[in-house]
């Protein structure tokens, strides 16, 4: 199959490294789901990278028509669409846009999070992960999302947790995972689990992996299981690969 168009993975950035070895190993694992058509694939960050993402965009645009291509694709890696995904990275690809002018074309793909049924399986897989002692009541799970202040930001989340039969806690809106934990806790929960609805390890998961070790003091009667993020994988890549128009 001819190579129509380049990919650019673009996630939010971090100064942490491991977000961005992940993010680049997420496009390799995408260049071998497209083998077929030999598409070349790079990755950007929004913020905290090497220069603004439109100069980013605008080097892979450059690279791309060395190719002798005149279509780019962005294809923003986040789960939820607030800010970045309504306003900042649209912004950014217009600039690059009117750099290159008819020369090139830029289209700007839905963002991950669009994929709710795909996600949703990832994190049942997630979930399927952790152990919990049997003979005791049935574990109960809470979702946690970042989450968002935009309207409506969190609709998403809510929806696939209601799919998971899950509760869902926020790491910075309301209702936090102590409180969530506590109202289960209260209830009688004797076993809590918590998957992130995070797509990488890094500083964040850090910090929700010492907030559960201080809630597992805090509560010592109930059992608390924390899955591990969604990560790089043959199946996300597979997500993000369906968002691509074929």
């Amino acid at each position: 199959m001819k190579l129509r168009s380049t990919y650019l993975l673009v996630s939010h950035g971090s100064r942490d490294p491991r977000p961005q070895v992940a993010l680049e190993n997420l496009g390799q694992l995408l260049s071998q789901k497209l083998a077929d058509s030999f598409p070349a694939v790079a990755t950007a960050t929004l913020e905290l990278g090497p220069a603004p993402l439109h100069q980013q965009i605008c080097s892979f645009g450059e690279q791309t028509l060395s190719l002798g291509l005149t279509q780019l694709q962005i294809l923003p890696v986040f789960l939820l669409s607030g800010v970045h995904v309504a306003e900042d990275i649209p912004a950014e690809v217009e600039i690059a846009q009117k750099t290159f002018g008819d020369r090139l074309k830029i289209e700007l793909r839905p963002h991950l999070g669009c994929q709710e049924a795909g996600l949703t399986n990832l994190l049942k897989n997630q979930m399927q992960e952790v152990a919990f002692i049997p003979n005791l009541l049935l574990p109960k799970w809470i979702l946690l999302s970042h989450g968002s202040r935009r309207p409506s930001g969190n609709s998403t989340v809510e929806e696939i947790a209601s799919k998971l039969g899950a509760e869902t806690a926020y790491w910075s809106v309301k209702p936090s995972l102590s409180e969530r934990i506590e109202s289960l806790v209260r209830g009688g929960q004797q076993q809590i689990g918590i998957v992130p609805y995070f797509l990488f390890n890094g500083g964040i998961t850090d910090a929700i992996g010492k907030n559960v070790a201080q809630l597992k003091q805090e509560f010592p009667e109930a059992e608390l299981h924390l899955a591990n993020p969604l990560g790089a994988s043959v199946e996300l890549a597979g997500l993000i690969a369906d968002l691509i128009q074929k």
